[in-house]
């Protein structure tokens, strides 16, 4: 030791090559207290688990640089310290070997893979109505604790998830029948009848049965004549696939007025025993009506990618091919997995190149873009994404605290509700990654 002070900045230790950054949870701490090598100044949450950051040193808080909550690079420094142990000049912090498993992933669009080339339809098209339908049971997640012995607490799985409560279906209710009270309220907030309607594209990992499609299940009961309806399965990505798709339809003279449906029922899918997806997903539908002509709000651009190597991130591993015998079925993990820390550091690292992408076709830069509405998939991820993007945090619109992450009828059901605060001529972006892994992003000039 020296008898003479100095001061240095101090960063969290990395956590590996492919996680960028971490979230400072809580301060042990405060600015002005002094310290001993060892304790623990500090409760972060990284891509792969919560841990205690250590003091490296003895020594006295100058400064605190972030806030609880702040989603931090770890090339920035979190503290300002003074010290007199001269092995701390010229430290800094270790981090472990990468394993392979560790490795960032380049999903298309990103400066580290090709983008795929992605061409305009001819001729504009347009949202005219966005909206919503959620159950009405609430299930909240102190609800959920009740399944865990763990010294788990509401307070902490906020602060993981950004989660507080989810909206799951009654036990009368179907994908089909969410859908349909979805449905019906967008052709009435687009002032259309219900035989204006040419086309039916619903996004699900969840229909009514393998077949016939939830899609020719919805067109039934809403009535329609022989139109095109069918399903996708582009897990969170759905919707926006559903809307590319239908504005394909209507440029090649298929459709005119297209139904964009996003449902899922998953509740029923989770294990309640498993932290990483109980707390996270909920129910609900969302449809928009996409059309030829106005009036109504022009899709600008469109992206969408696929890469179907990282498809372990998520996945429900039950075949739709064939009925498996008892055996194989009690070895067959039946419910909706997720490997969280590897979809955490895909999906903020798609979502920030989806903005800048679609952002750049549509000749805005991602500042420019008014609002954000991504897929809701968890609160921090969507933190990280906002300030890898360079959006401020407060043009992100987020429901997830309320909803939980519905798949594919997140982003109509969060559309839904942020239009009311949108003007004539905003900027506005969706993009969503999901399971696949599947992205995709649509610019849409209000």
């Amino acid at each position: 030791m020296t008898d003479q002070p100095f001061r240095l900045p101090i960063h969290l230790p990395a956590q590996g090559a492919a996680e960028p950054e971490a979230i400072i949870l809580q301060w042990h701490i405060s600015e002005g207290d002094s310290f001993e090598k060892g304790q623990a100044l500090a409760e972060v949450e990284s891509a792969k688990a919560t841990f205690e950051f250590e003091a490296p040193c003895d020594g006295k808080i100058i400064s605190i640089h972030c806030a609880e909550g702040d989603t931090i690079p770890y090339e920035v420094a979190i503290l300002e310290i003074e010290t007199t142990d001269a092995s701390m000049k010229g430290w800094v912090p270790s981090a472990p070997e990468v394993d392979a498993d560790d490795a960032p992933v380049a999903l298309p669009g990103t400066a580290d893979a090709p983008v795929a080339p992605s061409s305009k339809p001819t001729g504009d098209t347009y949202l005219r109505s966005v909206a919503g339908y959620l159950p009405e049971r609430i299930m909240t997640t102190g609800e959920l604790l009740a399944n865990f012995d763990e010294d788990l607490t509401e307070d902490y799985m906020f602060k993981v998830t950004g989660i507080q409560q989810r909206r799951w279906a009654g036990p009368e209710e179907k994908p089909s029948t969410m859908a349909l009270q979805a449905s019906l309220r967008a052709i009435e907030k687009a002032g259309m009848k219900k035989h204006e309607i040419d086309g039916i594209v619903l996004a699900t990992t969840t229909p009514d049965m393998l077949m016939p499609s939830t899609a020719c299940i919805l067109q039934k009961e809403l009535g329609l004549g022989p139109v095109p309806a069918f399903d996708l399965n582009a897990a969170c990505s759905g919707w926006l696939y559903a809307l590319i798709v239908a504005r394909g339809m209507i440029a090649t003279g298929i459709s005119r007025n297209v139904l964009i449906v996003g449902v899922e029922l998953q509740s029923r899918l989770l294990d309640m025993t498993d932290r990483n997806t109980c707390f996270i997903f909920g129910d609900g539908a969302g449809a928009g009506i996409l059309s030829a002509d106005g009036p109504g709000h022009r899709v600008v651009d469109a992206v969408m990618h696929a890469d179907g190597t990282q498809m372990h991130l998520g996945m429900r591993e039950e075949p739709g091919y064939y009925t498996m015998s008892e055996e194989e079925a009690g070895k067959t993990n039946r419910t909706i997995q997720l490997d969280g820390p590897g979809m955490f550091r895909t999906a903020t690292a798609g979502f920030s190149s989806l903005i800048l992408e679609v952002a750049q076709r549509s000749g805005w830069t991602p500042q420019e873009a008014n609002l954000v509405v991504p897929h809701q998939a968890n609160g921090r991820i969507l933190q990280a994404a906002a300030k890898r993007a360079g959006v401020p945090w407060e043009r992100f619109y987020t429901n997830v605290d309320r909803v939980g992450n519905t798949s594919s009828a997140s982003i109509p059901l969060a559309l839904s509700e942020a239009e009311e605060n949108l003007s004539p001529g905003d900027k506005v972006i969706l993009c969503s990654v999901g399971a696949g892994v599947t992205s995709a992003a649509v610019s849409i000039e209000w």
